[in-house]
């Protein structure tokens, strides 16, 4: 939903923004980062207000947080219905739930693949690997990248992995809109 009505930017952008960093807390929690990181430090304290009084409320299963996939999965839908109450909408609540799942699954996506694009240009320059940014975006990308990294060896010195990895996360992020789509 794109419209020239600088409140919708607003509610999209602030939603947005907010909507990554619980992403971050989240993904940063499963792959098991160092949360003593200045960055994840942020994060924390960012989400922490929001996420605590969840998990009071809704228990982790299986070692997978579920208050913290609920909680975005509802600023999600919130952020939906806002803007399509602007806009002049009035979309039902499976519409906007199903619309925040699949944006739940393809933030998630398109967080490694950013995470993937970045370490790769970052790689390129040879940044401090103590640096905070280099150590959170190599947490990020380690369980992505390592399984292709088994199956696809340097070639002449050069680690093709990533980029078999960006290929198929947008693949996957293409299918489950595809899936979503024909709901």
């Amino acid at each position: 939903m794109r419209s020239d009505n600088p409140l919708i930017f607003l509610v999209e952008t602030l939603f947005d923004l907010y909507i990554i960093v619980l992403m971050l807390r989240y993904i940063l929690q499963q792959v098991r980062a160092d949360f003593y990181n200045p960055i994840s430090q942020f994060i924390v304290k960012a989400t922490s207000p929001v996420l605590m009084p969840a998990r009071k409320i809704i228990p982790g299963i299986g070692g997978v947080d579920l208050a913290t996939i609920v909680v975005i999965i509802a600023f999600i839908a919130i952020k939906i219905f806002i803007v399509a109450m602007i806009s002049g909408y009035s979309p039902t609540l499976l519409a906007v739930l199903l619309t925040g799942i699949r944006d739940f699954i393809t933030l998630a996506l398109n967080i490694f693949i950013f995470a993937i694009i970045i370490q790769a240009i970052l790689s390129w320059i040879n940044p401090d690997p103590y640096n905070p940014v280099s150590g959170v975006l190599f947490s990020i990308t380690r369980p992505v990248l390592d399984p292709f990294r088994r199956v696809i060896k340097p070639v002449g010195g050069l680690d093709l992995s990533p980029l078999i990895a960006l290929i198929a996360l947008m693949f996957i992020e293409r299918l489950v809109v595809y899936l979503f789509n024909m709901l």
